[in-house]
């Protein structure tokens, strides 16, 4: 029998960490221009390529569909789903290869020990704990959505296993409208396996998805909110097996 979890809004976390409360420094840098650090950051994404390959292949049995989608593409927006917690990490890095991929995420994830503090220069980008620190967010944003593709989960929150699309907020879009850029959608599926309990990991690239200039800006949101949502949602019927089942309360 699956485990169940139970929920009374699309805003809850089932997985936490002793840091989850984790702030930002107000000197807090997005941006690194230093020679060395962007060295170390090169060796740092070369053993997470080989490190995700590994993990995803023998631990949590991934295959990644469509990926030919992605090929002659550099920068882009990539909307995926929230189900797995160390394969959000670094599933995105086997999709993007060869480029590498920044990742908005929970400042919580820098709280993490000795693993958070590698974080950021392996490609996370922490969102502010403030509205002060959100106008380096944004040039951080704009500044590498130039040269690397950047990974969204507009779920926000980590639902492990999930087989199902939480809806999220056409604000969500705000950054490939405001950068002009492809939006993709990488989906996580799960289906049965001959062996063992948990569940083979299918994940299909779909897109791109474009916005619409003849529309305001809050029109083109919501339009290109409809059709990421309704891709992954499609992709997501493909799944056929709860590792994990979640109700809702009440």
């Amino acid at each position: 029998m699956p485990k169940i979890y139970y929920y009374k809004t699309y805003d809850e976390d089932f997985l936490t960490s002793k840091k989850q409360q984790y702030t930002l420094k107000d000197n807090y840098k997005w941006i690194h221009k230093n020679i060395f650090y962007k060295i170390f950051s090169f060796l740092l994404y070369v053993f997470i390529v080989l490190f995700a390959f590994c993990y995803a292949k023998i631990f949590l049995h991934v295959t990644i569909k469509n990926k030919k989608l992605l090929k002659k593409e550099k920068s882009y927006f990539l909307y995926c789903n929230h189900t797995q917690m160390l394969g959000d990490v670094f599933d995105p890095f086997l999709i993007c290869f060869p480029h590498k991929p920044y990742i908005i995420c929970s400042p919580s994830n820098l709280g993490i020990p000795i693993l958070g503090k590698l974080l950021p220069m392996g490609g996370a980008l922490p969102i502010p704990n403030n509205i002060h620190g959100l106008s380096k967010f944004k040039d951080a944003v704009n500044y590498h959505i130039n040269k690397h593709p950047i990974i969204i989960y507009p779920e926000a929150h980590l639902w492990p296993y999930a087989t199902f699309i939480r809806d999220f907020p056409s604000t969500s879009m705000h950054y490939p409208i405001a950068n002009n850029k492809k939006v993709f959608t990488a989906t996580t599926t799960y289906t049965k396996r001959k062996r063992g309990k948990k569940p083979k990991i299918t994940i299909y690239i779909d897109g791109p998805f474009l916005k619409d200039e003849s529309l305001s800006k809050k029109e083109q949101q919501q339009m290109l909110h409809d059709q990421v949502f309704k891709a992954m949602q499609k992709r997501s019927k493909l799944s056929n097996y709860e590792y994990i089942t979640y109700k809702k309360e009440g």
